[in-house]
C-alpha cells in the first residue's frame, strides 16, 4: 500500500529517529475527547494534532465548518513537532481515517509525500497489545519547507463550473447516502447534494476498521473514469480524505478535495442544491 502502514510496520519502526508519529483522534459530538485521550495514552513518540485548533482555521462566513488552516501558523506547529520534509510521517486516529486522512491530505498538499496514515488506528494499535504511554515527546525545532501542490485542492469556482457541466470532472459526496439523498441532515443548515454529484459514502472504503485494498478500492469506483479530473467533498473536507486517500491507492491520479465541501456550498445563496 503507498499511503498505509499497518501496526505491525509502526511497532518494528517506532524508535526510529527518522520517523514523527501524529495523534489526529477527535470526536465531533466531544471536541475535546480526542486530547483527553492522547493524555491517558498514546502511541509512544506521538505529538497531538487537533482537527480544529491545528488543521482548521476559525469559522467564516465561507469555507465551510473545517475552513483550510492558516498554513504559516500550520507550517509554524509542523516544525515545533520536529516535523520536516525529511521525516517520514505517520499520523492516526482511532481507525476512522477521516482525522488522520486530513493530516495526510495536509502535508500532501504541502509537497511532503512521506506521509502514512495508520491503518487501523489507535483502536487496532491497542488491541494488538502494542505500546501505549502518557509521556509527551519533545523534539528539536526544525523548518519545514513546503511546495504547495495545487493540483490537489479544488475551489467553489472550479466545483461550479464541474456542476453546471461548463468543465467535465467527476464530482464524488462521500457523506452517507441519506445524507446525499437530503433525507437526513443533522449537521448543516440546508440538506441534499450539489448537483452533478455521485455518492461514494466513504465507509465504504473500509471493512473491519481498516480500509479496503488497492483492488477492492479500484472495484469501488469501477464506474468513475480515470482520465477525468475527480473532485471529492463532504461535509466540511474531512470525512473526503479516505475517499481520496482510497481513489490514490487505487491508481487515479487526477484527484482533488474541494476541502470546503457542502458546508461552503451552501454558503453561497444562488448555488444550487438536489
Amino acid at each position: 500500500m503507498k499511503y498505509l502502514v499497518d501496526h505491525e510496520w509502526l511497532f518494528n519502526h517506532l524508535h526510529d529517529s527518522r520517523i514523527r508519529i501524529v495523534d489526529c483522534r477527535f470526536s465531533l459530538a466531544d471536541k475535546e475527547k480526542g486530547h483527553r485521550d492522547y493524555t491517558e495514552g498514546h502511541i509512544p513518540g506521538a505529538v497531538f494534532f487537533d482537527i480544529e485548533k491545528d488543521l482548521s482555521s476559525p469559522v467564516g462566513v465561507h469555507g465551510g465548518r473545517h475552513p483550510m488552516p492558516d498554513l504559516d501558523e500550520f507550517i509554524h506547529k509542523l516544525g515545533e513537532a520536529g516535523i520536516d520534509e525529511t521525516v517520514t510521517v505517520i499520523a492516526y486516529d482511532n481507525g476512522e481515517g477521516a482525522f488522520a486522512g486530513r493530516f495526510w491530505w495536509l502535508l500532501q498538499y504541502l509537497g511532503h509525500e512521506q506521509v502514512f496514515v495508520l491503518n487501523g488506528g489507535f483502536k487496532q494499535w491497542k488491541e494488538a497489545g502494542s505500546p501505549i504511554t502518557a509521556d509527551v515527546p519533545s523534539f528539536d525545532k526544525v523548518q519545514f519547507h513546503s511546495i504547495i501542490r495545487e493540483e490537489f485542492l479544488a475551489d467553489v469556482e472550479e466545483v461550479r463550473a464541474v456542476s453546471a457541466g461548463k468543465k467535465d470532472a467527476v464530482l464524488i459526496d462521500s457523506r452517507e447516502a441519506k445524507r446525499y439523498l437530503g433525507i437526513e441532515e443533522p449537521i448543516d443548515k440546508k440538506a441534499g447534494h450539489i448537483p452533478g454529484a455521485i455518492n461514494k459514502p466513504f465507509i465504504e472504503g473500509f471493512e473491519a476498521g481498516k480500509f479496503k485494498s488497492a483492488a477492492e478500492q479500484k472495484e469501488r469506483f469501477a464506474d468513475v473514469d480515470p482520465e477525468k479530473q475527480i473532485i471529492v467533498y463532504c461535509g466540511s473536507g474531512i470525512t473526503a480524505t479516505p475517499n481520496f486517500l482510497a481513489l490514490k491507492e487505487a491508481g487515479f491520479e487526477k484527484v482533488k478535495l474541494y476541502l470546503g465541501s457542502f458546508s461552503d456550498w451552501i454558503s453561497y445563496e444562488d448555488n444550487k442544491i438536489d
